[in-house]
């Protein structure tokens, strides 16, 4: 048999079985769900279905508010195509809750490659729109002038459209490597990478790079910029919009970078213990999902003033928090240009 690699719960990372072996013509297997008989299965599940409830609705807000109830703005922009991203994420997430509780995929295969993109999806698009809001913010600190005539609401249209184009090509290699096959009496969606030996270890470590490495040293030296600037100048009074986008960075390191290190750890599984790189996949891969009801928390409870925000309706309150973000970053540009004009009379204050 080939050494195809195996996952239980259609998330996606692969483990090969112990017992690399297939049913014998005339021997029949039935398979009994085990789920709800293991503790480890069961909070699992418990987490996911809260990831999905919260993920859902709490993106689902975000989404008509910054939609439709705010002036589209630059900022605005970003957030809602950041919300939708998570939105479209847990909206499939029955179907792997699901295929936890039966531990079998019944879906087929197109589902089987598709929601595996999607995760992949949201995994990119997440984190090329924190660095596509990490390089705003730098340019409107550096350049406020050019900034302020410069941002608009169709290019940062224009840069998300290509984020996402981005996201879907590096999504598509769950296209080609999803599978689903019969194994010991049930059907399984897994990672098929006997295609080519070194598929595995290709897409692995591109996806450790192009969604992980690469975008957090880009955000990391925006962020430097930003702050001896800032610094420097004096003109930031309120740091509410550097919080609340450090929030969102921190959240999606912490809660990607477990599943990165155990997939990594997958390539060589002979140097970790089996039940150990097994549970620790399970867990970076429910702890990489958490990330997408995180977002449109930390839009409402990094508020400036949260005691006289939670008295408000939910709607004003991260309407408050995605504006304030633009007023803001006007507020401390008009504060920069006067202050330059009284150096500099070439100086351009009317924007």
């Amino acid at each position: 048999m080939p050494d195809y690699e195996f996952d239980d719960y259609n998330l996606d990372y692969n483990y090969t079985y112990e017992n690399d072996s297939t049913p014998h013509e005339g021997h029949s297997f039935h398979h009994e769900p085990m789920c709800f008989k293991e503790i480890m299965c069961v909070l699992l599940l418990v987490v996911s279905v809260l990831i999905f409830l919260l993920g859902f609705c709490g993106n689902a807000l975000v989404i008509w508010i910054s939609g439709f109830k705010m002036k589209k703005t630059v900022n605005t922009t970003w957030y809602l195509s950041l919300a939708i991203s998570d939105f479209i994420f847990c909206a499939f997430l029955p179907f792997s809750i699901t295929n936890m509780v039966m531990e079998e995929w019944v879906f087929g295969l197109f589902l089987c490659k598709f929601t595996s993109t999607v995760m992949f999806l949201n995994m990119f698009s997440s984190i090329f729109l924190l660095v596509i809001i990490s390089i705003d913010r730098c340019i409107s600190v550096m350049a406020p002038v050019w900034a302020q005539n410069r941002r608009t609401v169709k290019k940062a249209s224009a840069v998300v459209l290509l984020a996402w184009t981005l996201a879907i090509g590096l999504s598509f290699p769950s296209v080609i490597f999803r599978d689903v096959s019969s194994h010991l009496g049930r059907t399984i969606c897994f990672n098929n990478y006997t295609l080519n030996q070194h598929s595995h270890k290709i897409v692995a470590l591109s996806r450790f790079l192009a969604g992980f490495v690469v975008p957090f040293l880009i955000i990391i030296i925006c962020y430097s910029v930003i702050i001896l600037k800032l610094r420097t100048n004096r003109m930031a009074r309120s740091s509410k919009p550097f919080r609340v986008m450090t929030a969102l960075v921190a959240a999606f390191f912490i809660c990607w970078l477990p599943y990165h290190v155990f997939v990594l750890l997958e390539l060589n599984p002979h140097s970790l213990n089996h039940n150990i790189l097994i549970t620790g996949l399970k867990v970076g891969t429910s702890l990489a999902a958490t990330n997408s009801f995180l977002n449109p928390v930390l839009y409402v409870f990094m508020g400036k003033d949260f005691k006289r925000k939670f008295k408000s309706s939910v709607f004003s309150k991260m309407a408050n928090a995605m504006g304030e973000d633009e007023r803001t970053n006007t507020t401390n540009t008009s504060r920069y240009l006067s202050r330059s004009s009284s150096v500099d009379c070439r100086a351009s204050t009317h924007i």
